[in-house]
């Protein structure tokens, strides 16, 4: 059974969510960039049942393993607030994790590349959802179980920072002020579901941007003079963007992959676990390949220009 708690979460964010969504629309009008269309729109919302349905079926299995796990605890937290302190950091940490796994392991990948397939990015996107993510998300959550944190607690804090996860997906709110060194806001997430090189993998984060400030993962928006617009969806965009090839057409490219002729078993692997992009021969580009080849290119940019910049300092 659902804990009271979550009950009243689901009572309170339902209403909220048709709030701030209705005001996107409505606001979006008045905005050069269309921010919304039908059909993405109904793919989010479709992702978001066929999520939330596994999740269903899965929920009495995991919750089972969690309460084993904490059954057989390690350690037991009395202090109530360091308790509840506790555990929104380290499920936000573990979160972190998943979250970068999900972008840098391909088998993890093809789950999550539904949530970034969309070219938008509105509070709809928030509930674009990994469809199977709920078939191994609760792994992670597994040391909290034993840490003596309750089954029940674990879900209802992944719960209530999904909400908070919900509203930056949003291109109506700027910087927050000192926000921005603490929370993932939305111009964190804006640069989390660029297609842009510079921004492919960055911010991670779900509530707390810190992990990625400390983990090497971070990185701001950048205002428009000193980099490219931000741009939405995958690198490579999909031709035809209904649910059942938003859904499977990373594991049809692996499928693909594996078949070929020419590999090993060590390639094979790296076509599986290795990162999105990856490939034996270098025909393909993961992201840190493509980010080294936009700076190598900016730096013959540069060098190309400098005689005439220099002739220019020495007008001057």
């Amino acid at each position: 059974m659902e804990s009271l708690r979550e009950q009243i979460l689901i009572l309170i964010s339902t209403p909220l969510y048709l709030i701030i969504i209705g005001l996107e629309i409505l606001l979006s009008h008045y905005r050069p960039k269309k921010l919304y269309s039908f059909k993405d729109t109904f793919t989010n919302v479709f992702l978001m049942l066929m999520n939330s349905l596994l999740d269903l079926v899965l929920r009495g299995f995991y919750l089972g393993v969690l309460a084993y796990c904490w059954q057989h605890r390690l350690i037991q937290i009395e202090h109530a607030l360091v308790y509840w302190v506790i555990l929104v950091f380290a499920e936000d940490f573990l979160y972190y994790w998943l979250h970068r796994f999900d972008h840098e392991i391909r088998l993890f990948w093809a789950v999550h590349v539904t949530h970034h397939s969309s070219d938008h990015l509105n509070f709809t996107v928030g509930f674009r959802s990994s469809v199977f993510q709920p078939m191994y998300r609760f792994l992670y959550f597994i040391p909290l179980a034993f840490a003596g944190f309750q089954p029940l607690d674990i879900i209802f804090v992944y719960s209530a920072t999904q909400i908070w996860g919900i509203f930056v997906h949003t291109e109506l709110i700027n910087k927050m002020g000192f926000l921005e060194h603490i929370l993932v806001t939305p111009s964190h997430h804006r640069v989390h579901h660029a297609s842009n090189t510079l921004y492919l993998d960055r911010n991670m984060g779900m509530f707390l941007i810190i992990w990625d400030k400390i983990f090497g993962t971070f990185q701001a928006e950048l205002p428009k003079e000193q980099y490219q617009p931000l741009k939405y969806g995958l690198t490579k965009p999909l031709e035809k963007a209904n649910p059942g090839k938003v859904i499977f057409h990373e594991w049809q490219d692996i499928a693909k992959d594996l078949r070929r002729k020419d590999i090993g078993f060590r390639e094979k692997m790296g076509y599986l676990f290795g990162p999105p992009g990856w490939s034996h021969d270098g025909s393909r580009q993961t992201s840190d390949e493509m980010r080294e080849t936009e700076a190598g290119k900016s730096v013959e940019k540069r060098e190309e220009l400098e005689p005439y910049t220099a002739r220019i300092r020495s007008k001057n």
